[in-house]
């Protein structure tokens, strides 16, 4: 039987790909930990490891147990935490992702309804997409609001609804005082956010010039969205930001309209595919009713 020792013991001499290492992390003599190896592999019925010169790698079907060995760990990681925080509390925990162009919508009133109506522990996370499709595989999150969609057959993305891009430039700019072509904008320094590995929001933001035959000019690329904003107000560049941005408060920031109005970025909603409990069940009435609110111009 495949105990979560040996996962665990698995993991670490994937990681350090050899045993000397692995054991001195494990604070265990080598001997041991590599009978614990052997014993993993006979039970799974496949070799996990092939010796190398300089140490190990792995084979695939180590690599592909090593991705799920992964997730189990860390989903018993969150099991135990919250398990403990519920004890502690007294509540059930319900977890949501978010990138941060979304709390500046209805996100929050979400929450609080949420909070009221089902008694839970909301905690909240802000996360890419693709890191919201791995914290709820792992348990840490129930529910992630994003706007990219990436395919994964344990998570159900739905598109919430479209959303109009706004351009955010330095108050006082020539080009600020009426909608803006995207034409005109690919002559000005861009500020790209967020920086790191696709898919990402920015990779939207290019994606609107190339369609159109355009290239731009990325003066900056930032992790967030605040940053961005401060390199538009200190006259860097400008930024593609989506609608719900234009609720943060700033005298030295205009959000201008775009004259093509098909230009926008999905809101999108990511689950896993699995039968709801009472508190998702809460979440999606109450989501349903805000994004309606949403799209028909109205707000709470």
């Amino acid at each position: 039987m495949v105990e979560l020792r040996h996962l665990r013991y698995f993991c670490v001499v994937a990681e350090e790909l050899n045993l000397t290492r692995a054991a001195k992390k494990l604070f265990i003599a080598q001997p041991p930990l590599t009978r614990q190896i052997k014993q993993l592999e006979e039970e799974v019925g496949a070799d996990l490891f092939v010796r190398v010169p300089r140490g190990l790698t792995l084979t695939p079907a180590g690599l592909f147990f090593y991705q799920h060995a992964t997730q189990i760990l860390s989903k018993v990681s969150v099991t135990l935490e919250e398990t403990r925080r519920v004890a502690q509390s007294g509540k059930s925990v319900f977890g949501i992702g978010f990138v941060p162009s979304i709390f500046y919508g209805q996100l929050p009133s979400m929450v609080r309804r949420l909070r009221q109506k089902t008694k839970a522990e909301i905690m909240l996370y802000e996360l890419k997409t693709g890191e919201q499709l791995e914290a709820l595989k792992s348990g840490k999150i129930d529910i992630g609001f994003g706007r990219i969609h990436i395919k994964d057959d344990e998570i159900e993305q739905t598109t919430l609804f479209q959303e109009p891009m706004l351009v955010a430039l330095p108050k006082g700019h020539p080009l600020a005082n009426k909608p803006i072509s995207i034409f005109d904008l690919a002559k000005l320094p861009f500020i790209l956010y967020p920086a790191g590995q696709s898919p990402t929001f920015a990779d939207i933001c290019l994606e609107l010039f190339v369609k159109n035959g355009l290239s731009v000019r990325v003066n900056q690329q930032v992790n967030d969205i605040q940053t961005a904003l401060g390199l538009v107000a200190s006259e860097m560049g400008f930024a593609l930001v989506p609608e719900q941005v234009k609720r943060i408060n700033r005298d030295d920031v205009e959000f201008v309209e775009l004259e093509d109005k098909s230009l926008t970025c999905p809101v999108i909603c990511s689950q896993r595919k699995e039968a709801h409990n009472d508190i998702m069940l809460s979440a999606i009435n109450i989501l349903n009713e805000l994004v309606t609110n949403r799209t028909t111009g109205k707000y709470p």
